[in-house]
Order: structure tokens, then C-alpha cells, then sequence
């Protein structure tokens, strides 16, 4: 697959997700009348099925990341080149700041904003690396191609519930959201908090994940790194629709030695 395919579909993914999180947000608090709780619910459907269909629809061609969180853990266990996992995390975040704007531009809304809800705290950051954890620790477990875009959308629209955040679990996310003064938005100062919770997160899941799955051919989400080697007796990668040596799998990694998560 090649790397202009595989950014567009970054990009595109990442733009029509957050705006899908930010228009969802809008539409819904202006529907429910001042109920906070159902425009949270509102915004949680939305989110998770438009996540649902994009991993499905976009994994093959790219892994569909859509999170710098989740191209950095590919980066660190090789399964992406450096190079690459900066790359998608440029298209990410550009992709989610116009994801924004075009929410923004759909509602009748003003294209740039500064939002200035407050979203900081000790509660706040330990919820962003309970979430990002989860989510990761998800991607990097789950061991059957089909229930890759459900179990990662399930736990993304759960976390909107449990975690005092609601889940941004994603940095590029957290960039664009800073950008639309709704009810999805979160101050710019309280950024870089959330990002660093989120970063925390996804590496401590990838320890975890070592230790919890190795041994039974689990892969770890992600694209085939230059040079490695398959093992045919693990399991097909989460979200792999293509055989242990193809170029790219959906979410798309190739098959780690059975040791190896």
C-alpha cells in the first residue's frame, strides 16, 4: 500500500470522526433542551458508530489509527517506521482540526473558535490515561479480525460514561476540539495535560500488553514494519484481512513471533 494512499486514509478518517464527535455534540445540545445526560448520550451514539464504520472501512488501507497515541506504540515496537508514525500523526491532527472547522461550518457556527471549557485535574488526566489505556490495551489484545471495530468502539463509548473526561483518548482529537468553543470543546491551556495523560496511557498499555498476551500470537495493531519476519502458527492480526507477509492488514500489522506481542 502506498504511503499517499495510506495518509489520505488517515486523514480522511481522522476528518470525518471529529466531525463527527464536534457536529454530534452541537446537535445535540441544542436538541436536549438543557439535559446534559442526553446530550451526552447523543454524542456517545454518534461517536461510536461512525468509529465502528471507519475502522472497518479504512483498516485495510491504512490500520485506520486515527490517534497519534496509537501510531506512537506502533513506532516504539517497530510494528511502524518513525518516519511513518510521523507522518500519520500530522494528517491526524490536520484531519481532526478540519473535521472541526467543517462541523463548525455544517451548524452555521464561526469556522475558527477558542473554546474555553474547563477540563483539568488530577480526576481529568487520570481519567485520559484510564481511557487511553483501555483503548490501547484493546487494539493490542483483541485476536479476531471481526470484532476489532466493535470492541474498539465499545470501549470508546463506554469510557465516555465511567471517565470523568468523557475519553478524548486521542491527542489529535484533543488538538481539535480545542478549536470549537461547544459541547464537545476543551480549553487550549488544558491541552497539553490531556495529551501527556493520553501518552502515559497508551505506553503503559504496551507494557502491559508484553506481559498479558505473549504467548498466544496475539498481534498488536499496526503496519508491517520493514523486514519482519511472520510466524504461521500465530493467530491473523486484529483487523487483518490479508494473509501473514502481506504489506498492510486492517489496522494492518504482520504476525509477530508467538513471544512477541
Amino acid at each position: 500500500m502506498s504511503v499517499l494512499r495510506r495518509l489520505s486514509a488517515e486523514a480522511i478518517g481522522s476528518l470525518l470522526l471529529a466531525a463527527t464527535v464536534v457536529g454530534s455534540g452541537v446537535m445535540a445540545e441544542r436538541l436536549a433542551g438543557g439535559n446534559a445526560a442526553v446530550a451526552l448520550l447523543a454524542n456517545t451514539g454518534a461517536t461510536v458508530a461512525v468509529l465502528a464504520t471507519l475502522i472497518a472501512l479504512l483498516g485495510p488501507v491504512s490500520g485506520a489509527h486515527f490517534n497519534p497515541a496509537v501510531s506512537l506504540v506502533q513506532a516504539v515496537r517497530k510494528a511502524l517506521s518513525w518516519q511513518d508514525a510521523g507522518a500519520y500523526a500530522v494528517v491526524q491532527v490536520l484531519g481532526c482540526c478540519t473535521g472541526a472547522i467543517l462541523a463548525h461550518a455544517m451548524f452555521g457556527l464561526p469556522w475558527l473558535q477558542s473554546s474555553v471549557l474547563v477540563r483539568t485535574g488530577t480526576a481529568q488526566w487520570l481519567a485520559e490515561a484510564v481511557a487511553t489505556f483501555g483503548l490501547l490495551l484493546v487494539i493490542l489484545g483483541h485476536s479476531r479480525v471481526q470484532d476489532a471495530p466493535w470492541m474498539i468502539a465499545a470501549w470508546i463509548g463506554a469510557a465516555y460514561w465511567f471517565t470523568a473526561s468523557t475519553s478524548f483518548a486521542n491527542p489529535a482529537i484533543t488538538i481539535a476540539r480545542s478549536l470549537s468553543d461547544t459541547f464537545a470543546g476543551i480549553r487550549p491551556v488544558d491541552v497539553p495535560g490531556f495529551i501527556l495523560a493520553q501518552f502515559v496511557g497508551a505506553l503503559l498499555a504496551l507494557l502491559v500488553a508484553r506481559s498479558l498476551f505473549s504467548g498466544v500470537g496475539v498481534k498488536v495493531v499496526g503496519l508491517a514494519a520493514e523486514g519482519s519476519s511472520t510466524d504461521s502458527a500465530t493467530r491473523r492480526d486484529p483487523l487483518t484481512r490479508q494473509r501473514p507477509g502481506s504489506q498492510a492488514d486492517a489496522l494492518g500489522s504482520r504476525r509477530a513471533p508467538r513471544n512477541t506481542p
